[in-house]
């Protein structure tokens, strides 16, 4: 069996789903539903167990039969305040499925982010060098949760200690796409203004606070969910042994053009104009993002990823049917 952590989540669930696709039904989904709608994440998926996160350190105790750990689960929420949970939930957590799967044999493939990279100014390099990754200060909670296990998995690999004989951690930089709709907040701008675009309505975005960059010029690497599910599935398949990749399309574009992109793919012509960011935001903004994708390439993945304005006009397709889900 595979086990996939957050798995009614985000890129969890799209995981699941291609899983699903190439005839895997033994899964273990590991994950909170809660009382918000990411159960539908799930509906049309098949699996052979539950379990929910608080339990699943005593269900691996007595496990057996599974080949292969998909670390998806995390709190993403790039705005969270509260330390300890954090901790708990993205690095705690994490290192017990790092010992587990050391101990067991199992490989492990898990979800670092971009947020590690903090705001830039140490550059985007991937990679598992531990000296490289000290430098770099991630801007809020979720990217230094994420960053402190990328650097206990760096610091295994450095010295020989006890690892899993796969571990991969993938960076993902913007990701968006179907099955993102319980985030609330933490949704895509396309996912978020889809249907004032579709009206033909006024799309607001933020403001640059910065003289380098114009309003709405703000520039990420947005990578739409399947590629990201392909990386997932490759490095499984046939990634190596050890690795700490970027993942996205190495395109930055801006959140305009990103917006422009959508209007186009709903047959409106652009709205936009231009609001403040909250003075809470600003000091943890990333102005710029881009993935680097040499580390990626040199370990063996060749696929192309998809273009902004290809990824929006499949994903509006999603959210203009009568099935938004995969």
């Amino acid at each position: 069996m595979i086990l996939v952590t957050g798995a009614a989540g985000f890129i969890g669930s799209n995981v699941a789903a291609a899983l699903n696709e190439k005839g895997r039904n033994d899964l273990v989904v590991c994950d909170w539903l809660g009382q918000d709608t990411r159960w539908m994440n799930l509906r049309k998926r098949m699996f052979r167990d539950f379990v929910f996160p608080d339990d699943l350190a005593g269900y691996l105790e007595k496990a057996d039969g599974i080949e292969a750990v998909i670390h998806m689960g995390a709190n993403s929420s790039t705005t969270a305040t509260d330390g300890d949970a954090i901790l708990r939930t993205n690095f705690k957590f994490s290192l017990m499925l790092l010992d587990w799967c050391a101990q067991r044999g199992v490989p492990l493939v898990y979800a670092s982010s971009a947020a590690t990279y903090g705001d830039g100014e140490n550059g985007f390099t991937d990679g598992l060098s531990f000296d490289a990754l000290r430098a770099l200060q991630p801007l809020n909670l979720y990217g230094w949760s994420k960053h402190q296990f990328d650097l206990v998995v760096a610091e295994r690999v450095a010295r020989g200690l006890p690892l899993p004989p796969k571990c991969i951690g993938l960076k993902f930089f913007n990701v968006f796409g179907q099955n993102e709709y319980h985030k609330g907040d933490m949704m895509s701008v396309v996912a978020k203004n889809h249907a004032t675009a579709v009206a033909g309505g006024e799309v607001k975005l933020f403001k640059s606070h910065r003289p380098d960059f114009v309003d709405g010029g703000q520039r990420r690497d947005f990578v739409y969910v399947d590629d990201v599910v392909d990386v997932v599935l490759w490095c499984l398949e046939a990634g190596p042994r050890h690795g700490l990749f970027n993942v996205g399309t190495g395109m930055a574009v801006s959140f305009r053009e990103l917006i422009e992109a959508l209007f186009a793919a709903v047959g409106q012509a652009p709205n936009i104009s231009y609001v403040p960011m909250p003075e809470s935001l600003r000091a943890k903004y990333q102005y710029f993002t881009q993935a680097p994708l040499d580390g990626l390439r040199a370990a063996g993945y060749c696929a192309p990823f998809t273009g902004v304005g290809p990824a929006v006009a499949r994903y509006v397709e999603y959210l203009s049917g009568s099935d938004r889900y995969r």
